[in-house]
């Protein structure tokens, strides 16, 4: 009678965390549901991305993760309010790379650092996208028309990351153009096939079902196998544009004790390894990895730096 309460004691004390095949390990954390924070609005790929996330983390752990959308001033709103919460591991943004260009272009008043970048998850390639019927289709085709007409050149896309991206091709090319920026990526896509513009700075997952559309190069080490036809800047000779992408991932409050961030860290592990996961994401040509705290904080500061460098021009 006495081993048996005991035994109920312990199990009415302790949270069942992460699990793995046949064995549980318990775990102080998570005791009470866990809120998503997404800085876009429902049905983005953002808010796709932490839905799936929150679909996939079921299979590990019974911890329950709640998706909560919270737009506004281009990621500030969602930014404050994780802010506003304790450093408690129960507040998780859903990050990406716009955030950080939004933070510097409209100079966000919040330390970049005041959050722990903890899981850098997807790596969605930047790439370079022409009208497929057009006489202005392959990267060389682009850097002789942009040098026949200096700054004419109409370069479209949303303002931020791709816009960037944009400025850099440009530089390391030396040719110039015209910049117009959209609100919305297929407002932009719809200005090249109609040739109102000559290029697209986007993602692999632009050209889905647009067969007017195509890749002239993608940002990567190496081809991808679902685009064995695009060749990467650095095969066509183009420096210093082999690690352009649109990441996504997840960030606690700064002050996150380790145990916890740990925890998470084994829950992304087992994430990344998830078939549906890889499968779901690697689709449309992104890079599933995972990235840790420490390099992925690494990573934000340098973007806030790039981002300066080319915002304050």
């Amino acid at each position: 009678m006495k081993k048996i309460a005991i035994v109920a004691m312990l199990l009415t004390t302790l949270c069942i965390g992460l699990y793995a095949e046949g064995t549980k390990e318990a775990v102080a954390f998570p005791s009470k549901p866990i809120r998503v924070i997404v800085y876009a609005a429902a049905g983005g790929q953002l808010d796709i991305t932490a839905r799936k996330f929150a679909e996939i983390a079921a299979k590990y752990t019974p911890a329950t993760f709640v998706v909560e959308n919270k737009p506004g001033a281009g990621g500030l709103v969602g930014w404050e309010y994780v802010l506003s919460q304790p450093e408690d591991g129960y507040t998780l943004m859903a990050v990406t790379k716009t955030l950080i260009a939004n933070h510097v272009k409209d100079e966000f008043d919040v330390d970049p650092m005041s959050l722990n970048w903890t899981a850098f998850l997807i790596n969605d390639a930047e790439t370079i996208i022409t009208n497929a019927n057009s006489k202005i289709r392959t990267i060389a085709d682009i850097v002789a028309d942009a040098k026949a007409r200096p700054g004419q050149q109409i370069w479209v896309a949303p303002p931020g990351v791709d816009e960037v991206v944009t400025y850099k091709f440009w530089d390391r090319n030396g040719i110039s153009g015209k910049y117009v920026p959209y609100d919305a990526g297929g407002q932009a896509m719809a200005a090249v096939i109609g040739q109102q513009a000559q290029v697209y700075v986007g993602n692999p997952v632009d050209v889905r079902g647009k067969p007017d559309l195509m890749m002239a190069a993608i940002s990567a080490e190496k081809r991808f196998t679902q685009f064995p036809d695009v060749p990467t800047f650095k095969e066509l000779g183009i420096k210093g544009l082999d690690a352009e992408s649109f990441w996504r991932g997840f960030a606690l409050k700064k002050g996150t004790p380790a145990s916890i961030i740990a925890w998470y860290d084994e829950l992304f592990t087992r994430i990344t390894a998830d078939p549906e996961w890889r499968q779901f994401n690697e689709k449309d040509g992104m890079e599933v990895v995972h990235y840790k705290s420490e390099k992925f904080n690494a990573i934000v500061a340098d973007e806030v730096k790039d981002f300066k460098t080319y915002f304050k021009k």
